[in-house]
Parts: C-alpha cells; sequence; structure tokens
C-alpha cells in the first residue's frame, strides 16, 4: 500500500444498490420471498437443462433494472474516500457494477459473484457484453447461443450450484486478513463464504462495522452496528474516515 495507511475492506451487498433501483434478494420485499420460482432462473443445473428457463431468464435480463441503474450517495462515498488517499478495496456481492461506475478503478473491486454486465459461453467461455446478448433477445432471438461456438450463453454471474471464483475469493480473504477496518453494508451475512469474511476480519483484529438494515448473525462480534439508512450512514461514516485521513496527513 506504500503509505501505511491503514486499509478500509468494505463488503457491500444487495442493501447499498436498494437507492438505485436494484431490488435486493432476501429482504422483506425481496426477489426470493415475492416469487420462489425466480430462484431456478439462476440455478445451473436448472438453467443448463430447461431451455424454456433460459428463455424466461433473457426476459428477466432484457427487463432488468441492473444495467439501467445508477450509482447513489452510498457508491460515491466509497470513491470519495479512496480519492481522499486511504487505501480501499471493495469486496461486493453485487454483479451491478455500481461501485466501477461510480469511479471506483476496477483493480480495487473484487465480485465475487461475477457480473451482469458480460454474457459467458459455457462451453468456450467468451466474454461479451451483456447489452450485445440482450440485443439479439429484443431483435426475436429467445436464447441467443455463443455466436463462436454455439454453446448456452449465460450472464457472467455466478448462479446458485457454481463455485466462486478461487482466486477472487482467495484475494477477498488476503484483503480482509490485512484490514485494519472492516464495514459490511447492505448485506445480510447469510451467504457464505461472503459472509464468513466478517468474521475473520474480526479474528484478525479488524474494527468491524455493519450497516444494516435488519440484524445479521455476525452483530455480536461487531465493533459498531448502525441501523440508519445506508444512503445517509455510509456516507457519514465513510465521510468521516477521510476527514480524520485529511487531518492525518
Amino acid at each position: 500500500m506504500g503509505n501505511n495507511r491503514p486499509l478500509v475492506a468494505i463488503l457491500s451487498g444487495a442493501g447499498i444498490s436498494t437507492d438505485s433501483g436494484i431490488p435486493d434478494y432476501r429482504g422483506p420485499k425481496g426477489l426470493w420471498r415475492r416469487d420462489p420460482e425466480a430462484e431456478k432462473l439462476v440455478t445451473y443445473d436448472h438453467y443448463m437443462t430447461d431451455p424454456e428457463i433460459r428463455r424466461r431468464a433473457w426476459v428477466m435480463r432484457r427487463d432488468s433494472q441492473t444495467l439501467r441503474a445508477e450509482p447513489n450517495a452510498a457508491h460515491h462515498a466509497v470513491v470519495r474516500l479512496e480519492r481522499a488517499g486511504v487505501p480501499v478495496r471493495v469486496i461486493t456481492q453485487n454483479v451491478d457494477g455500481l461501485h466501477q461506475l461510480a469511479g471506483l478503478p476496477k483493480r480495487k473491486v473484487l465480485e465475487l459473484h461475477g457480473t451482469a454486465r458480460e454474457a459467458v459461453c459455457t462451453r468456450c467461455h467468451r466474454r461479451s457484453g451483456m447489452q450485445e446478448a440482450l440485443d439479439r433477445v429484443r431483435a426475436g432471438e429467445e436464447d441467443p447461443p455463443c455466436q463462436d461456438c454455439g454453446g448456452i450463453l449465460k450472464s457472467a454471474t455466478v448462479m446458485f450450484g457454481q463455485r466462486l471464483d478461487p482466486v477472487v475469493l482467495g484475494d477477498a480473504m488476503a484483503i480482509t486478513k490485512a484490514s485494519q477496518l472492516f464495514v459490511a453494508v447492505g448485506t445480510s451475512l447469510r451467504v457464505q463464504p461472503a459472509a464468513s469474511l466478517a468474521g475473520i476480519a474480526a479474528e484478525h483484529g479488524a474494527r468491524l462495522v455493519i450497516v444494516n438494515a435488519e440484524p445479521t448473525p455476525y452483530d455480536d462480534l461487531a465493533d459498531e452496528v448502525v441501523r440508519e439508512p445506508i444512503g445517509s450512514a455510509l456516507p457519514a461514516l465513510l465521510d468521516g474516515i477521510a476527514q480524520e485521513a485529511g487531518a492525518g496527513r
């Protein structure tokens, strides 16, 4: 890191993006609670074996707010902290790319669950822009195959039943263990292995702050639990850290 300043690791979940119009999955009004069948659309085995599931999944992607969403105050607060010279790394469970869209360098964002902004072929692994695939869906292709090999296309996200990328997970573990401050924001901390990072951070001596609307299994380990709305609570927290860093120069 070079400047001996404490490393801030931020684990972000769906709750950081709800102000951008992207619904969460497990909250009181989350997608899985409203439509349990929707979970099949992002389950690898169902997706690979059932053309009807794939057709419905492409309709869901076409109609999704994810690629139309803009970063909100919480995303911008993370960027301000980074630009204040504080070493920041974001480990995100989100696939919306909003941290990068807000201006955080790509190399400082670890996407545990991949990205919805790209499509990937399940056979030859070619990646392409998601908009390119969605344009084909809008033009009438209900289940667009890979244009290189004809394989099944999916979003470049980690579906249920798929393993996380071991390299990304390993990097996330290393950052977690090295952090002096670990902020878990907008995540239920119920999906493993991402949730375990909060515990690992605390075990390695980091100050653990949890910013989330509902209780999490790791609240008892936290140095601070914030129940205020993320759009105001996270900027207040991170701007305070940035000011302290500026004063300490």
